[in-house]
């Protein structure tokens, strides 16, 4: 068998005015997607979703150009699978489509779920967390935030992450406001699911210890992201001050760019993302990091195709945990794919189809053509 195309499917769909939210300085707009089809001289074909961060354009700009390069090539050979390089975001999205689409048809040629190809065991089904705590307001009504949650937990969802709202100098919110309201939370939520935190990295890290120090007492999963990513010092300071786990690595998407995070002990799970980094490049980082006991869980944003992705590699790993399903992408997120996989009390169930288990839905480029510009806007108060 031989690879005879590839291509990039470029979708988007704007979020009417009540699916659009709003945090730190930014409205998110739309919803995006970059798809990544790989066919064979076989009649094959492996699909995988590159993480639109890239901007879905420049990703089939970059699948493009690496994409002459696996024409005829055998797609079970895994030396042909392009490497990211950590430095552009839209070229390494795209080595992740391009990643995820041939372990789809690798799957098909063996017959067998991605997983099953990844680990000799692999879990049937992963835990999903919510996650969102993006629309909550801290000028109009931040105890949104409250209800959300309590909405994913009525779902069955058994965790939850949230964001730490709008910018906090438009309303001169402190640490002591902040904190206040997630004692609210955590006292309506009552011990019922797990909470996690994502600072996006926009706190200081005086802020950062004394609400790390707060929610590890509020019982708090994880504290994700609290200061700027380059700051390898500060959350191994951090990291050592509580026991509470520090999160973070979304963005890297190498082994060489975790290796001071760990050799710091600056995270105590690491967050790549199979959409961003590719499987192959997860997997390594994964056992990497299994070497200094820390654990992997994914971060996973977008659509249903990339959180398959991503199932499949937390369904393989020694210990898996959970793995991130975004609550706010709108019907984008599920309606590329012809059905949507069984989510029940808060766990997706693996297909046993094989590759990563789930087709595409027919006519999408004509029902969710390509929108220009970033998924966001900037707003000024």
């Amino acid at each position: 068998m031989k690879i005879t195309h590839i291509e990039t499917l470029c979708l988007s769909r704007l979020h009417e005015p009540e699916r659009q939210w709003t945090t730190a300085r930014y409205r998110t707009i739309k919803a995006d997607c970059a798809i990544v089809v790989i066919s064979t001289d076989d009649g094959l074909q492996g699909i995988g979703e590159a993480c639109a961060y890239g901007v879905p354009g420049r990703i089939r700009d970059w699948v493009g150009w690496l994409g002459p390069e696996l024409i005829g090539r055998d797609p079970d050979d895994t030396t042909i699978v392009p490497h990211p390089n950590g430095r552009s975001w839209a070229h390494d999205c795209a080595v992740a489509g391009i990643d995820a689409a041939l372990w789809d048809l690798r799957g098909k040629l063996a017959g067998k779920p991605v997983s099953a190809l990844l680990a000799d065991q692999p879990q049937p089904r992963v835990r999903l967390y919510a996650s969102s705590g993006c629309r909550y307001d801290w000028r109009q009504r931040p105890e949104q935030l409250i209800e959300e949650v309590l909405g994913y937990l009525a779902d069955g969802y058994t965790a939850c992450k949230m964001r730490i709202g709008t910018e906090w100098a438009w309303d001169g919110v402190t640490v002591d406001r902040f904190l206040g309201l997630m004692r609210e939370l955590v006292q309506a939520v009552g011990g019922r699911m797990e909470l996690m935190l994502d600072g996006n990295q926009r706190l200081t890290e005086p802020q950062a210890l004394q609400i790390a120090a707060a929610i590890e007492r509020l019982g708090f999963a994880w504290f994700e992201e609290p200061i700027p990513q380059d700051d390898i010092a500060g959350y191994a300071r951090i990291n050592a001050a509580v026991e509470i786990p520090i999160t973070g690595g979304e963005q890297w998407t190498t082994v060489e760019q975790f290796r001071p995070y760990l050799e710091q002990r600056a995270y105590a799970i690491v967050q790549p993302d199979a959409g961003w980094c590719g499987i192959t490049e997860a997997l390594r980082i994964a056992a990497v990091a299994e070497r200094y006991g820390v654990k992997l869980c994914p971060h996973n944003w977008h659509n249903g195709l990339m959180t398959m992705a991503n199932a499949h590699l937390v369904a393989a790993l020694p210990h898996p945990h959970v793995l991130e399903l975004c609550m706010i992408q709108g019907p984008l997120q599920w309606e590329i794919l012809a059905d949507k996989p069984v989510i029940d009390a808060g766990w997706l169930d693996l297909p046993e189809h094989p590759g990563l288990g789930v087709a595409l839905a027919e006519g999408l480029v004509e029902r969710f053509p390509a929108i220009e510009g970033h998924y966001a806007i900037e707003i000024q108060r």
